[in-house]
């Protein structure tokens, strides 16, 4: 046994019997403590915050759980009892934080509150993935549907996921549109569809390697067809320019239309490699530019495209078609569907069963029944009736089956005699549900859910290793993507749009990298199980030569991305990558208080109140008229009292990373004047610059760190917010977590066995 020290912040010490779980002995009654430091503030009369601690028993914690953890989030962060009122000391704090803790979670492992779980709609992610793994159909099938509300920090909040008529329309006219391209129709008429912005996906790993500029895009053909694939280049002044098509024959299914500026040409009149004009260049005539079209790797066609001014550039994308259909083809949707074909009309039927059910039962998550295949085969039949043919039977059915309560939305069935309000284990079949769609955002495999129709994953050895297979499995690359791009904002990313005059280098390849650096930086703590405080203060990240560049780092050549060793201590870890550093600036400027609000809310667990009403716009001038820094302007700002407060515990992390601009180039000066990245935060810890910053929440703020990442998966995994009764586990997460260096499989695993994640209470 032996004795665990540990700071959080600076004004308290929590002390615990590490192994133990024995809390020190009192030596003043926690009772005399409440009376002699909290009881002024928070008696029956007083009730300061809406906090009442008279007459309430700390030694009975778990009597009033919520009260008593809100009392020691506060006391263990040294936020009460104030600074400026009486206080007990360190020793004494920090044995009462102990004590409290050990109350609360006995109580807690005597009595489990695992939480309700409401019916859970499908999210737009969740709903492109199961159509993904259920119809081999992978092309985003979310994105026809609205953007998914936002709560806790996630998209996946099943109290948030309600149905409307007007979305259920949308779900039907998805339906419609996927089940014709799962099955393949014949008789579809031709249709454009054009992609421009974000829908041009500028993907590195799709691009020849001697290429300069371009987009790669992944596009779903319905059919055995000829398409029409159509570039449209930029005009001079953003004008409409030139366009080049080709008429090619596609065989049905997913491909990758890839289209780029080639750096140099193979013939001699084009020899010279594309280069990038200087601004404030005249546009001029210049040999013409090779355009490279190619379907999935294999060259389309090569065109001679003018170079004029800043040289070519691809606005748009325009696929037509289908014209002249030979047949459905032969797609993975197509051989996943399908399997059995009838030999005649006989056949028909059973075989039409046999499909349905097989689809039945991955869609629902459970054995088909009977009654799940009979109401599909009405659809099939009605078909069939009105002069459809076999496969487009099974096609209006595959449309009725993909708008399906039992399909849109996860409904958890409560065994028979438990009693209301009590805790009880989920089926195996839940359970499969639940890890499926935390890890992956999708539906069971078939392996996991013949694994729970046999109600083997209520054995701890075969849970164990799904959960590992299912971790190892590229279908995880959802958990950091959905968790990692809604924790760390990388969705917002694509909406930001930074001046284009203060910020000149700024473009939308640059977006992509910045995204490109964050996901595959989360990708290696995921992947090869790094500690999570690497996420703080790595001293790696993963560039390509456009980003090298911008970061300063040399001799990186090449669209590819690569891991690249730091030797700029403020550069490594989040706080220093553009996607962060530009999602928390305003389109002119930097922001001191974005940026630490972000760190306080993500990395802290310690988000700011909301602003009071008609706070005023910072001044961007003094009364000299002369450009105000940033540092002078926030100061400036706090002389309101009303404003001080919180900006106190925000604008010290914020000046922390102001030499990194808008968008996340280095600086050392702000309107000629040298950045003072200094600041002192409320409990006196010192912060000077990114190092220090990061160098700071490693070491002081470790805890609150680890703490706010379990918080943070906690909920992702759950799909709702965190409950006074989700403490205690939490804090065994953090446990099992640091014996194991934090690494992220220890999260997890913890995670997917804790409480509950494993168990639900029934409703009262």
């Amino acid at each position: 046994m032996r004795l665990a020290i540990r700071w959080i912040g600076v004004s308290a010490l929590t002390v615990f019997w590490a192994g133990s779980g024995v809390a020190q002995s009192p030596t003043v009654t926690d009772k005399a403590l409440v009376a002699k430091y909290c009881a002024s503030c928070h008696g029956a009369k007083t009730k300061m915050g809406g906090v009442v601690l008279e007459g309430v028993d700390p030694e009975r914690a778990g009597d009033n759980a919520a009260l008593w953890e809100r009392v020691l989030r506060k006391v263990r962060s040294g936020q009460m009892p104030p600074p400026a009122l009486p206080r007990p000391d360190a020793k004494t704090s920090a044995a009462f934080v102990s004590r409290l803790e050990h109350s609360l979670d006995s109580a807690a492992l005597a009595k489990p509150d695992p939480g309700a779980t409401m019916p859970h709609r499908l999210n737009r992610v969740e709903y492109s993935n199961a159509v993904r793994d259920l119809l081999a159909l992978d092309i985003q099938a979310g994105l026809a549907l609205p953007v998914d509300e936002s709560g806790n920090g996630f998209d996946n909040m099943a109290d948030l996921l309600s149905m409307s008529p007007a979305l259920l329309e949308r779900y039907m006219s998805t339906a419609r549109k996927l089940s014709r391209l799962a099955i393949g129709d014949t008789a579809a008429d031709p249709v454009e569809e054009t992609f421009e912005g974000s829908r041009l996906q500028s993907t590195p790993e799709d691009m020849p390697f001697h290429s300069r500029g371009g987009f790669a895009l992944r596009h779903y053909f319905p059919v055995d067809a000829e398409f029409v694939l159509r570039v449209n280049l930029r005009g001079n002044d953003e004008g409409k320019g030139p366009s080049h098509e080709v008429r090619q024959p596609v065989k049905a299914g997913l491909h990758t239309v890839v289209a780029t500026f080639l750096k140099e040409s193979a013939r001699p009149e084009v020899a010279m490699p594309l280069t990038r004009r200087g601004f404030g260049t005249p546009p001029s005539a210049g040999p013409p530019a090779l355009l490279d079209l190619r379907l999935d790797g294999a060259r389309v066609k090569l065109f001679e495209a003018p170079q004029r001014g800043q040289g070519p550039a691809i606005s748009s994308v325009t696929i037509a078609g289908p014209y002249k259909i030979t047949g459905r083809g032969d797609t993975p949707s197509r051989r996943k569907i399908f399997v059995c074909r009838p030999a005649n009309t006989q056949e028909e039927g059973p075989c039409a069963s046999r499909i349905l059910s097989s689809l039945t039962r991955q869609a629902f998550r459970r054995p088909s029944t009977e009654s799940d295949v009979r109401s599909l085969l009405r659809f099939y039949q009605q078909k069939r009736n009105r002069g459809g043919d076999f496969e487009q039977g099974i096609q209006e059915a595959l449309e009725a089956l993909l708008v399906s309560p039992d399909f849109l939305f996860r409904v958890e069935r409560m065994p028979k005699g438990v009693a209301a309000g009590s805790a009880y284990r989920v089926s195996s079949l839940d359970l499969a549900s639940r890890l499926s769609f935390f890890l992956w955002s999708s539906i069971p495999d078939d392996e996991l859910l013949r694994l729970a129709e046999a109600d083997k994953l209520k054995e701890p050895a075969v849970f164990k290793a799904q959960f590992q297979r299912m971790l190892a499995d590229p279908k995880s690359s959802a958990l950091m993507q959905n968790f990692g791009g809604q924790w760390l904002f990388l969705r917002t990313l694509e909406n930001v749009k930074p001046d284009a005059d203060i910020f000149a280098k700024f473009d939308d390849s640059l977006r992509q990298s910045f995204r490109r650096e964050t996901e595959l930086f989360l990708a290696r703590i995921f992947r090869e199980d790094r500690s999570v405080l690497e996420l703080l203060d790595a001293d790696y990240s993963y560039l390509n030569e456009r980003l090298a560049e911008h970061y300063g780092v040399r001799n990186i050549y090449g669209s590819q991305f690569r891991r690249v060793s730091l030797a700029d201590a403020n550069r490594g870890g989040l706080m220093g990558q553009g996607s962060v550093l530009t999602v928390t600036s305003y389109p002119n400027r930097t922001s001191v208080v974005q940026r630490g609000k972000w760190v306080l809310e993500n990395l802290l667990g310690a988000p700011p109140p909301p602003p009071p009403p008609d706070v005023p716009d910072l001044k961007p001038k003094g009364k000299d008229g002369r450009q105000l820094t940033m540092r002078e302007a926030m100061e400036l700002h706090r002389t309101n009292a009303i404003c001080s407060s919180c900006h106190s515990r925000m604008d010290p992390i914020g000046f922390a990373l102001e030499n990194f601009d808008g968008i996340g180039t280095w600086r050392s000066e702000d309107h000629g004047t040298t950045i003072d990245a200094s600041g002192k935060l409320p409990d006196g810890a010192l912060v000077n610059g990114p190092a220090g910053l990061k160098k700071l929440l490693r070491t002081a703020y470790r805890d609150e760190f680890v703490e706010t990442v379990t918080e943070k998966l906690l909920t992702y995994a759950l799909g709702r917010g965190l409950e006074a009764s989700d403490k205690p586990t939490v804090r065994s997460i953090v446990q099992k977590a640091a014996g194991q260096d934090y690494r992220m499989s220890a999260f997890l695993a913890a995670i997917v066995e804790s409480t509950p994640f494993q168990m639900r209470r029934a409703p009262e």
